[in-house]
């Protein structure tokens, strides 16, 4: 990692503390790196990247109110210019491919030193892009293909659709006005169904199949 007198300003968003404080403090180890603001949700995160404009947002997949996925699409749909870097425990095709699509500039695994978070973070501010090893094999991977052996119902393609724009069950409860029980059901069935395990490759399916236009 450079040190030049160029301060690359990044935005962490975590919703666990003990994170956002642990990476924050080794990446403020290096001197061109500054934590300019830590969000604990996909709201804040929307709120404090207009506020703020960082250089860098570091952004867990998993987040209270909606997904990290879901936050990248509409920080990017905010702010076209906005660089994002997914920063997750999961290597799941489906959420690599789901990022990138969203407008993610990388994508890196918790598990990494942080000497690579902070070259990840270089590499994307200088306008390139960034994929831990893992990642990299995983996108090298072919993909699964759904067997769509059953076809979803009109009220299931309504649940997949919620999900896809990164709703809660207690959200999509209120906005089909059913119970958080059944859309629970409703998605064991479409996992089911799809044979998708993950609300990414849910999200990937409803994309492709233009359930979101």
């Amino acid at each position: 990692m450079s040190n030049g007198n160029t301060s690359i300003n990044v935005l962490l968003v975590d919703d666990h503390p003990l994170v956002t404080e642990g990476i924050g403090a080794c990446l403020e180890t290096w001197d061109n790196i500054t934590i300019v603001g830590t969000a604990a949700t996909g709201a804040q995160a929307i709120e404090k990247a207009t506020a703020l404009k960082p250089d860098i947002i570091l952004m867990d997949i998993n987040l209270p109110d909606m997904t990290g996925l879901e936050a990248t699409r509409q920080i990017k749909q905010q702010t076209p210019d906005a660089r994002i870097m997914i920063l997750s425990m999961h290597d799941n095709r489906e959420y690599v491919v789901s990022a990138i699509e969203g407008g993610a500039s990388g994508y890196i695994l918790k598990d990494v030193s942080s000497a690579e978070v902070a070259t990840a973070i270089e590499a994307v501010y200088r306008g390139g892009t960034y994929f831990s090893a893992e990642v990299s094999r995983s996108l090298a991977s072919p993909p699964d293909t759904p067997k769509t052996d059953s076809i979803l119902t009109t009220r299931e393609n309504d649940v997949i659709t919620e999900l896809a724009r990164g709703n809660t069950n207690k959200m999509i409860a209120r906005n089909l006005d059913i119970s958080e029980r059944t859309v629970e059901t409703h998605r064991k069935n479409i996992k089911r169904k799809l044979k998708i395990g993950t609300t990414a490759g849910l999200t990937r399916y409803a994309m492709e199949n233009g359930l979101l236009s």
